[in-house]
């Protein structure tokens, strides 16, 4: 095990709303890390259920802050905020670490000199009570992964643990964004540095329960073209980087039509014609400069 000295000080961030059926077994995860966190940060997100009271009074440690507006990036970006450590490692409540999680990850940073800022890990699924296994489109990587993120999430937020200056530097998590925040975020650090990957299944994630936002709202790509529009409108990336960009939103683009056709949703089909012209236009416009 590592030594904790400053530099390997962290704060956990848990936002929850209407998870009282779980957050015990998430805060239970990081109290039994076999490194020593130092704060635990839960953001309400405005529940209706007793959470507020329950966590103040079964864990006294662990501070707990109420955010009124809903969703989780507003609630991530809070803890963030309020975060006393150089290092932040997000944890969702309904999910679980196991106990080596943290100190692996700060010995993996550790033998690379801290070069990397942000270490995510490979994960355990589990759905409905019963082990569910990984496609290879879920595969996860490390390095300069930036096209690699670009079709789905490819960094669960449980299993990141990401230094603060970061978020000084590129920005919080998007709060325009009802879900795929994260997708959005990754993409914005990954087009910029390179990512460091630790190749065990450090989390668990539970699945099948009500409330979950990935079954929340339908048209997961819609969230994920929107995102893509957002790093080109911003150019914030390099030449290769927006080849390659477009291209995946064009693909999801005509997605999203194919979806819509079979649905007969005309005004889908309007907006989404129309962004299919205007980038067509906008790719074809740009490698006619390269070239």
């Amino acid at each position: 095990m590592i030594n904790e000295k400053r530099d390997f000080r962290v704060s956990v961030v848990i936002p929850s709303r209407n998870r009282l059926a779980y957050l015990p077994r998430a805060i239970s995860s990081v109290l039994n890390q076999s490194f020593v966190v130092q704060e635990i940060i839960i953001i309400d997100n405005d529940s209706s259920d007793e959470t507020i009271s329950y966590v103040k009074k079964k864990f006294k440690k662990v501070k707990v802050i109420k955010e009124n507006k809903i969703g989780v990036s507003h609630a991530r970006n809070l803890g963030i905020k309020n975060s006393s450590y150089e290092w932040i490692a997000f944890l969702d409540s309904d999910d679980e670490w196991m106990p080596d999680k943290i100190n692996k990850q700060f010995s993996f940073l550790k033998k690379v000199n801290f070069k990397l800022q942000l270490v995510h890990t490979n994960e355990i699924w589990i759905k409905n009570g019963l082990l569910k296994n990984q496609k290879k489109k879920h595969l996860k990587k490390g390095g300069y992964i930036f096209e690699n993120c670009l079709d789905i999430c490819r960094i669960s937020p449980s299993s990141v643990l990401i230094n603060k200056l970061l978020f000084k530097k590129f920005g919080l998590f998007d709060t325009k964004f009802k879900i795929c925040e994260d997708y959005e975020l990754w993409l914005r650090l990954s087009s910029k540095i390179e990512i460091g990957y630790l190749n065990e299944p450090l989390i668990k994630k539970y699945g099948g329960h009500l409330g979950q936002l990935s079954t929340k709202y339908w048209g997961v790509d819609r969230y994920r073209v929107k995102a893509l529009e957002k790093l080109l409108i911003n150019n914030f990336l390099t030449y290769d980087q927006k080849i390659k960009v477009l291209e995946t939103l064009l693909k999801k683009i005509n997605i999203i039509l194919l979806g819509a056709a079979n649905r007969r949703n005309k005004r889908i089909i309007k907006v989404y014609s129309k962004k299919k012209n205007l980038w067509s236009n906008y790719y074809y416009k740009y490698i006619s400069k390269k070239n």
